[in-house]
């Protein structure tokens, strides 16, 4: 489990995340959500040492990550995967030396048991055989793909995802969701995601962290989010006419 507690980051005289404590489950998918400048990447970006917090604390498993020297933290950070919004693949790879990439840095495999955990992560997300590919030769969707197979290279403990279903078309964006859902299921992962996509949010979302202005406003599940008299999240989810027609079923 991942705890933060009373989380505070400033920039300069912007305070952004104004006492932030919530904690994110093993075996769930922990969404974070809000606007555009609600806080929710720089909290990610805290959680995962991108950024020092102000003050508060970050607790990994009961262990404070953020009174730890770098030193300190290389353990944690071996257990954490990470899929970024741009997918972030290194254009001069191929699709196998990017998911092998993490695990030159950081494990003592041999070249085989690096190439078969390659394959075994390329099959996890249905690219088997796509090895020797470029990013440049892959589609939106397929960059997803690699970077979760990257991603869970390590066979993380931790796993988090940001803005997963940016620039994707929704067939698409459901596929991501569906195997984000598996792998956590699977290996029963604390998986961290920042989204503003509510079929995302209504999909996968089992517990839900609510930002707005650098405050945690709500916090429950999906079945819980469509119920609730909270406005300043209801003006968020609600915003489309899809979203409220949906409502309305409920």
């Amino acid at each position: 489990m991942i705890e933060v507690i009373d989380i505070y980051k400033s920039f300069g005289n912007n305070e952004v995340l104004k006492g932030i404590s919530a904690s994110f489950k093993p075996g769930k998918n922990n969404l974070i959500i809000g606007s555009s400048g609600s806080g929710k990447t720089t909290l990610l970006k805290c959680i995962v040492g991108l950024h020092e917090p102000t003050s508060g604390e970050v607790l990994y498993d009961n262990e404070n990550f953020t009174s730890m020297h770098f030193e300190g933290r290389v353990p944690i950070r071996k257990q954490i995967g990470m899929l970024f919004q741009n997918s972030a693949l290194f254009d001069s790879m191929t699709v196998e030396q990017n998911i092998i990439f993490p695990l030159n840095l950081f494990t003592t495999l041999s070249k085989a048991e690096k190439l078969d955990r390659a394959n075994y992560c390329l099959e996890k997300v249905n690219l088997a055989g796509t090895n020797k590919l470029y990013p440049s030769e892959l589609s939106g969707g397929m960059k997803k793909r690699v970077g979760i197979a990257r991603a869970i290279s390590m066979q993380p403990k931790y796993l988090f995802v940001d803005e997963p279903n940016s620039g994707l078309d929704p067939k698409t964006a459901i596929l991501i969701d569906n195997l984000i859902n598996e792998i956590t299921d699977e290996f029963q992962t604390t998986t961290v995601i920042v989204t503003h996509d509510m079929n995302s949010v209504m999909g996968i979302g089992d517990h839900i962290i609510f930002l707005d202005n650098g405050l945690k406003w709500w916090e429950g599940s999906n079945h819980e989010i469509a119920h609730t008299d909270n406005k300043e999240l209801n003006d968020f989810v609600f915003a489309s006419k899809f979203m409220r027609a949906a409502r309305e079923k409920l």
